[in-house]
């Protein structure tokens, strides 16, 4: 084959491909000359946003990575990983694919999915479930509906064809997602201490290999696309996006996990975002080697590709493995044997630097370390401003808001809110069974997989992030984020261990941007701090924003917990009639950025609710400890939608047994602000009569306020104060219909 002449590089080329003067700058001083095409390339993908964190890591080294069951923090690895006892741990991560689900939803969510798995199994875990955090603008748009169904299309295709259960996660709807949808996905896998492999490279004259799939031009500047805004230009750049073969990525998946119980495999790295560019630099910066890549040694599946494209190529369903020297038989057998390309494409070398050629010319020779975040890639503190609209919100006077006439009318409207009413279209649609693991699948507080090599235990997961209140309070609406899922965890019985993360924001060159990026980090690492959750990695995604609208700054927490005992596992649903229903912590007036607010008044505005981390970690405990105690029935938190939701969804998940609740709740507030309030720190739980006494004495042990607020009753009317008397069965209807109704056309 015949190397076609590669052009000439200069500053407006460099400009195109996403890079500043600086940095065009440096990279001839890192170089001592002008790059080559190739190297331009190299650049470009491994310091865009995507890849480098330029703009953010300054502010993620302020997050807690410290934790005594860390066993692998952030950035360390391809994932996080969480000691959880028996010699087992828990390695799990979310990071986002938006960008491509904009443009190409099928794919783009498709391979989020492929994408995060092989960022579990490269480490020898065993992946074991799956969640998600979807946000999509209104879905009387029909263009909001298309990407819905074929972004929950692609989540389905590609974890049902492996097998893997999608056990939990969320999905809200806002004006401000309509034109730049985020897809997080997020996966869980087990793996023995012993068994844990690194994604790192060493040993002069090992041998680099490509095992799995073929290289082809899909996918190439993939991490570029995904660090800039999304524009009218972005459907054009489907090429920008990879495509996936879920029957392929089973293949790897099981090969993989046979490879890293070999000791002659030193380390393996998945091929994501900017492919075979940073798993060369990532692996060889870490062993503090470098790697000779031959492009001809390569497999390719179309014809002609140059090394620009085989560097730059997002392909999915390859890894790249380092292995020593003279065991490359062994692992072309692995591979073989389950029909997987295994080939010999380079060697690791002292210097460290990466080199490429094909047909015998060099094409580019970078230090790798020049390369990697935390080597020569660079690190920006962006411009920050607080934004004016903040005391504007902040200072609404809500009071002044006209009270409902018909409370019963507004606990309907909210129930059949597309944000609060049952995602069942949506999850029904995944496979949330497989392998037998799930025990509780999604629709309550949190998702909790059984550990079959810990036959006592399961791990607990929750995505949680309220857009909403991060616009209105970025430092408040950073700590709730990781509160809430926490609160969820412990609510299905576990104590929560660590999180991973997924920050969705604009552009971090406006002020007002960073600014919410900033306090929303802060206000995340106070929380974890409090709570003993350190940050085991995760995902910034920059640039959420289109020429006509802006993202809500959103960022996703996807939190660990560990239920040391299944008899402990609970859920939120009421169980029996008679059963005594007592609220945890207190409701205070606060609709700012409620559910309630936007769904009855139009209004996304004042602040957000307060929160006292103290106390909620007051909390956390208290409700772990009554549930340990056994006595304990169902617990939920309240959150969207208020007190009045969290006991109309109590008791319509029940939907063997058609129960009532009568509630009685002393007025110190309007009844709009008593029913709908979204006041952090609440849990309801349900109990037996017999246990009223024990919970009041493990409640005044740890300081928490407990009140009984009511009854479960068997008639199926829900009855608070004089302001709500209505039939749970309208409640079901609503709730149930809504998102089928809506998409009914859609399949």
């Amino acid at each position: 084959m015949t190397i076609k002449h590669e052009p000439e590089v200069n500053w407006e080329l460099a400009k195109e491909h996403g890079l500043i003067q600086e940095e065009w700058e440096r990279i001839q001083e890192i170089l001592g000359r002008v790059p080559t095409f190739t190297e331009l390339g190299v650049f470009s993908v491994m310091w865009s946003e995507h890849c480098s964190y330029k703009n953010s890591i300054a502010m993620l080294k302020k997050l807690p990575r410290e934790g005594k069951n860390l066993l692998v923090g952030a950035g360390e690895e391809n994932a996080g990983l969480v000691d959880i006892g028996d010699g087992l741990a828990c390695a799990f991560k979310i990071e986002s694919h938006n960008h491509p689900s904009a443009v190409e939803p099928f794919q783009g969510a498709a391979t989020g999915v492929g994408g995060i798995l092989r960022d579990i199994f490269t480490m020898g875990a065993r992946p074991i479930a799956c969640l998600n955090s979807l946000r999509f603008g209104p879905l009387d748009v029909p263009r909001n509906r298309f990407l819905l169904n074929n972004v929950v299309k692609g989540i389905a295709h590609y974890g049902n064809c492996m097998g893997i259960p999608t056990v939990g996660g969320e999905i809200y709807f806002d004006e401000g997602y309509s034109e730049n949808p985020l897809v997080n996905a997020m996966a869980i896998g087990i793996v023995k201490h012993d068994e844990v492999k690194s994604a790192t490279s060493h040993g002069d004259g090992n041998t680099v290999m490509i095992v799995g799939a073929s290289t082809g031009r899909d996918g190439i500047h993939g991490a570029t696309f995904a660090s800039v805004e999304i524009s009218e230009e972005s459907e054009s750049r489907r090429s920008n996006v990879q495509v996936g073969d879920p029957f392929t990525e089973k293949l790897l998946l099981e090969a993989t996990l046979e490879l890293c119980k070999k000791d002659y495999v030193i380390g393996i790295q998945d091929m994501g975002a900017a492919g075979i560019s940073c798993s060369t630099s990532e692996m060889s910066e870490k062993g503090g080697h470098g790697m000779k890549i031959d492009i001809n040694k390569v497999p390719m599946r179309e014809p002609e590709m140059v090394p620009y494209e085989v560097m730059l190529s997002e392909s999915q369903e390859r890894m790249l493995v380092v292995v020593r020297k003279g065991f490359e038989q062994e692992v072309k057998d692995i591979l073989g044997k389950w029909d997987l390309h295994a080939e010999e494409v380079g060697m690791v070398t002292k210097e460290p630097k990466i080199e490429v050629r094909m047909d015998g010319k060099k094409f580019a020779s970078i230090p790798a370390a020049d390369l990697c975040l935390g080597g020569g890639a660079p690190v920006y503190i962006r411009d920050s401003k607080r934004p004016a609209y903040l005391d504007v919100l902040q200072n609404e006077d809500l009071t002044n808001l006209p009270e409902p006439k018909d409370y019963n009318e507004v606990l309907i409207k909210l129930m059949g809110s597309v944000n609060i009413a049952d995602k069942g279209w949506v999850y029904h649609q995944y496979d949330h069974s497989v392998r037998t693991n799930s025990m509780v699948t999604p629709g309550s507080s949190a998702a909790v997989i059984r550990l079959k090599k810990a036959p006592n235990k399961a791990l607990a997961a929750s995505t949680d992030g309220n857009g909403r209140y991060v616009y209105l309070n970025p430092r408040s609406g950073g700590k709730i984020a990781v509160a809430e899922s926490a609160r969820n965890v412990v609510c299905s019985g576990a104590k929560p261990l660590a999180i991973t993360n997924c920050l969705n924001f604009g552009n971090p060159y406006d002020p007002e941007v960073y600014y919410q990026f900033k306090e929303a980090v802060l206000g995340m690492g106070e929380a974890c701090q409090m709570f003993d959750t350190p940050v085991t990695g995760g995902n910034v995604s920059f640039y959420n924003e289109s020429p006509t609208t802006a993202i809500f700054p959103t960022p996703v927490i996807g939190m660990l917990g560990l239920v040391e005992n299944l008899k402990h596992v609970t859920t939120s649903e009421f169980k029996d009639a008679g059963d005594f229903i007592v609220m945890l912590g207190t409701i205070k007036p606060e609709l700012g950025g409620s559910e309630f607010l936007k769904v009855i008044h139009n209004k996304v505005t004042g602040n957000a609710p307060a929160i006292d981390l103290h106390f909620e970690k007051r909390i956390h405990e208290t409700t772990l400890a009554l549930i340990r105690s056994g006595i304990v029935k169902s617990a939920t938190d309240v959150s969207d939608g208020g007190l009045a939701v969290s006991a109309a969804e109590s008791l319509v998940r029940n939907r063997n047994k058609k129960l009532g609740a009568s509630i009685y709740i002393s007025r110190k507030m309007r009844d709009d602000e008593l029913l709908f309030s979204e006041s952090q720190s609440v849990i309801i739980v349900s109990i037996s009569e017999k246990h009223l006494l024990d919970l009041e004495k493990i409640t005044s042990e740890y300081h928490v306020p407990s009140v009984t607020i009511g009854k479960v009753t068997k008639d199926g009317i829900l009855k608070i104060n004089d302001s709500v008397k209505i039939d749970t069965e309208k409640l079901s209807e609503v709730y149930f219909r809504t998102l089928p109704t809506i998409m009914k056309d859609e399949h």
